[in-house]
């Protein structure tokens, strides 16, 4: 048995010396580098106006540098309630309804805003201006990807990424 075990050493050994051969070859015909991911979801900023009655939105500015297009498709607030996602009802009118995906294009920035796509919040627990609150933005293939926003209010003198 001894000295089937000491045959057998070699051969692993070498199995795992080819194997990172073959690795260090993947890597080299990249440039030494991994392949960028085909989605790359990124945020640059987010908008969060103080509740009234319990009721808000959040607007936030999406980016997606990959090559393949994703969809948003939940949203979480840390101080919790319910979100939904939010689309007008038709051009030029000032309705809103509830839609389940919107849709993030491949090499493109797609703003939520307040005629547009955007997050309807409510239920929420406490909001204060000046207190960061986490919205987790969740995508078909990209997955979670967390924004902080700060609830402000422009009526007190707040600021607005989108009036400023």
């Amino acid at each position: 048995m001894l000295a089937t075990a000491r045959r057998r050493a070699p051969a692993a050994a070498w199995a795992v010396t080819a194997a990172l051969a073959l690795a260090a070859l993947a890597l080299a015909g990249c440039g030494g580098q991994r392949p960028a991911p085909a989605v790359q979801i990124t945020h640059s900023s987010a908008y969060l106006p103080v509740p009234q009655a319990g009721t808000t939105v959040a607007y936030v500015t999406i980016s997606n540098g990959g090559s393949t297009a994703d969809r948003l498709v939940a949203a979480r607030i840390s101080v919790g309630g319910h979100i939904a996602l939010r689309a007008p009802d038709g051009a030029g009118g000032t309705g809103m309804h509830t839609i389940s995906t919107i849709p993030i294009p491949a090499h493109s920035t797609v703003a939520l805003k307040p005629d547009g796509y955007h997050l309807l919040i409510t239920s929420t627990g406490p909001l204060h201006g000046g207190r960061d609150v986490r919205l987790t933005l969740v995508f078909a293939r990209a997955g979670p990807v967390s924004v902080l926003a700060q609830p402000t209010n422009p009526q007190t003198g707040g600021s607005t990424i989108l009036f400023n």
